[in-house]
């Protein structure tokens, strides 16, 4: 039985460095989850398998969170979410490149939701649009993983659909998705845990905004 374990993660091994020397001929390192391990990731970066638990760095590649069957990872500022057994990412080392476009383009995921990646000040963050937030809003952890200071925070009630929670009130200086960055964004904190971070209203107030099927797009105004 060992020697068949052995012979299938042999195998597997091979396959993921093939699809990652593909990926380093189209220009870049790459990185691949190749399966979980609880709350450890094994990920094969540029061909080499490496296990990683959340918030650990190795070879470069942080595991920020797991959500559901899929794994958020950050190399060199440049971050991507990644699904088992899925397409290598390219995250090719290097500050990533100044948001300078006017239109967000955004296409329906599963459940219909619209999820983008971007970044809060700078560090990586997985978006999920929702019309219904009068402010973009996040975890505790997430405010925590960004550096947010909330000592100075005001606070307040919000209602949720489990009823009043208390929130801390924060102003962003830069919220990017994709090419596009604006500044000073009003977000609150709440207590709980959030797969995403929520894109509200403070955010897509800045956008007039279109939908056309399963695609969303948000032009600057």
């Amino acid at each position: 039985m060992a020697s068949q374990i052995q012979r299938r993660l042999f195998v597997a091994g091979g396959l993921f460095g093939v699809l990652s020397q593909g990926a380093r001929a189209q220009g870049g390192p790459s990185v691949v989850l190749a399966g979980r391990m609880g709350e450890r990731a094994l990920l094969m970066i540029d061909g080499q398998a490496k296990m990683l638990a959340v918030g650990q760095t190795v070879a470069g590649v942080k595991l920020l969170r797991w959500q559901g069957d899929e794994a958020l990872v950050e190399r060199e500022g440049r971050s991507a979410l990644l699904r088992v057994g899925g397409s290598p990412a390219q995250l090719a080392g290097g500050a990533p490149a100044t948001a300078q476009g006017r239109e967000i383009v955004i296409s329906a995921g599963p459940g219909g939701h619209f999820i983008a990646g971007g970044a809060i000040n700078g560090k990586p963050v997985q978006f999920m649009v929702d019309t219904g937030a009068t402010m973009l809003a996040m975890s505790q952890s997430d405010a925590q993983r960004l550096g947010l200071d909330l000592k100075n925070a005001r606070r307040g009630m919000s209602q949720t659909a489990n009823g009043p929670v208390p929130v801390q009130q924060v102003s962003l200086t830069r919220v990017r998705v994709g090419e596009v960055e604006v500044s000073n964004v009003d977000a609150v904190v709440l207590p709980a845990a959030m797969p995403h971070v929520l894109l509200g209203n403070s955010f897509l107030g800045r956008f007039q905004m279109r939908r056309e099927n399963d695609v969303m797009r948000l032009e600057l105004r």
